[in-house]
């Protein structure tokens, strides 16, 4: 059983460690680095982008993370865990820095504001699931080794994305009681 940690800075940290569990994974929350050191894999929590940039770097993790992260660590990250894996982002505040990790450039708050958000059924990698999008952000390009697992009306959104070892979607699957879109992840975490 994979030991899964789950970034505990901000966000549905708790939300995630469930799905996890109900995958089939050993979930613990991570703060600090010697917590990152003892997971196999890690999940970065939908939150506030900036605000999860500044803990990470306050906590002494930003770097930590960048380097398991080369090293191939497995990682997902939701909403704002895909904007921390994305190489590049769009409407970031001035200075706004990310994990990186996946050959992509998301526009941060996309679908607007948290008025605007909605849910939705979609295709993820062959199979039907309900989204919650939550002032999510969207995929404005890839590189070539990034491969689309789910996309969005309006306009066809680029929403859920694999490249290698990282898994990021847009949308919270943490917050439907459909454990699927984790358990892709576990079997990812297994196969790697």
């Amino acid at each position: 059983m994979p030991t899964i940690g789950v970034l505990a800075l901000q966000g549905d940290v708790h939300e995630h460690q469930r799905m996890l569990q109900e995958a089939g994974a050993t979930a613990v929350a991570v703060r600090r680095p010697a917590e990152l050191d003892a997971v196999d894999a890690l999940v970065i929590p939908g939150g506030e982008s900036t605000t999860m940039w500044k803990l990470a770097d306050i906590f002494d993790l930003l770097e930590p993370l960048r380097l398991r992260i080369k090293e191939g660590m497995p990682a997902y990250g939701s909403c704002a865990g895909m904007i921390m894996l994305a190489d590049r982002i769009e409407d970031g505040i001035a200075g706004q820095q990310t994990v990186g990790g996946i050959d992509m450039v998301v526009r941060r708050n996309a679908f607007g504001r948290q008025v605007d958000s909605f849910e939705s059924d979609l295709d993820f990698a062959g199979e039907r699931v309900h989204a919650v999008f939550i002032r999510a952000p969207w995929v404005e390009s890839i590189g070539g080794d990034v491969e689309v697992l789910a996309k969005c009306e309006p306009g066809s959104r680029i929403v859920a994305v694999r490249q290698g070892p990282l898994l990021a979607t847009s949308f919270h699957p943490e917050l439907t009681g459909d454990t699927r879109v984790h358990r892709y992840f576990v079997d990812m975490v297994r196969e790697l």
